[in-house]
């Protein structure tokens, strides 16, 4: 197993990470009939985008001796209704300014773009993904 979900009422669950022993507390979003106080599950989905494709691109760059300590993602979800589902995740990464040459970019953005979450996402959804290289 990988995780156990407990729900504590209010709308509120707490994921434990059963190797880690850490945990994630989520809570539904206010236009869902939530205190938005912590992320939502879809929230959740989102971030494990951004945080999956950084994560294989410092596979990639630990491969090439790159360095991409301090790379960055700001990330925006976007619901629609009937049915209520994500229907688009713009993520904007930042890298830092480590004066990568193009080549190096160009494999750091396919490393990105073949995460296992975004093979994993319904090609419905659309994901504007953008990268800024300082």
């Amino acid at each position: 197993m990988t995780s156990e979900v407990i729900y504590n009422g209010n709308l509120r669950t707490t994921a434990k990470h059963l190797r880690s022993g850490n945990t994630i507390i989520t809570d539904a979003p206010i236009d869902n009939q939530g205190n938005g106080e912590a992320f939502s599950p879809t929230d959740l989905m989102a971030t494990a985008l951004a945080s999956c494709m950084i994560t294989i691109m410092g596979i990639k760059a630990r491969d090439k001796g790159l360095d991409i300590e301090g790379t960055k993602a700001n990330v925006e979800k976007i619901m629609s209704s009937n049915p209520r589902r994500i229907s688009a995740i713009h993520i904007v990464i930042h890298m830092p300014a480590n004066g990568y040459t193009d080549k190096e970019k160009k494999i750091l953005e396919a490393a990105a773009h073949g995460c296992p979450v975004g093979r994993s996402i319904h090609p419905d959804l659309e994901e504007k993904i953008t990268f800024v290289w300082s």
